[in-house]
């Protein structure tokens, strides 16, 4: 089903991609006649979600989710980090468009986590920008004691729930749609041996 048919609020919304999922991992995607879909866009679109992703070419949401073209605004960056034109990018798809859920989608062994991790003296380049914002999330997740694979595990997750907290202070478009329930905000993991999609926190 293409947003443009579909509504509801982020709740309902959730529901729905996570189903899109299930279908996902089940092998049995949604048939979609995509020249009506495209033929559809040209009115406008309505995006259900926007989503923050990583930019690791096996976590694609449109796929994961089981979306078709118009669904989902995506914004893709390493390790999910957030710099202004991201930023203005999630707050343009709440403003502008009003999508009713927003989405962070972090993965297993995500390979920014595990440079900040295992190397952050060794990031060459503007790649040191990307380290530097996972610090503080690695610094926190040393302090359960966990090490190797764990280690970064935990770090993705911390950096994930600091990012959920950092958008509501960061934006004020943001924190006003989350504290007037228009905006519901969920922060899942993706799972990269199943495909499955697990939710870590959601609400508004």
């Amino acid at each position: 089903m293409s947003s443009q048919t579909a509504g509801g609020n982020g709740r309902e919304v959730w529901q729905r991609l996570m189903a899109g999922n299930r279908r996902f991992v089940q092998g049995v995607p949604l048939g979609r006649n995509l020249p009506d879909v495209r033929r559809t866009l040209m009115q406008g679109q309505r995006p259900q979600a926007a989503v923050l992703c990583c930019s690791d070419s096996r976590v694609t949401p449109e796929i994961v989710l089981d979306q078709t073209l118009g669904d989902l605004f995506v914004v893709r960056t390493a390790g999910l980090v957030l710099e202004p034109i991201g930023l203005g990018s999630l707050e343009y798809a709440v403003d502008h468009l009003r999508v009713p859920l927003l989405l962070l989608l972090g993965h297993e062994k995500c390979g920014a986590v595990t440079g900040a991790v295992l190397h952050p003296q060794e990031a060459a380049g503007h790649i040191a920008a990307i380290v530097e914002q996972l610090a503080p999330a690695v610094e926190r997740a040393r302090q359960t004691g966990q090490t190797g694979p764990h280690l970064i595990e935990a770090a993705t997750e911390e950096f994930l729930r600091q990012l959920a907290d950092d958008l509501r202070h960061r934006s004020a478009i943001i924190g006003q749609a989350l504290n007037q329930g228009r905006l519901h905000l969920v922060v899942a993991k993706y799972h990269l041996p199943d495909g499955r999609i697990t939710t870590l926190s959601a609400g508004s």
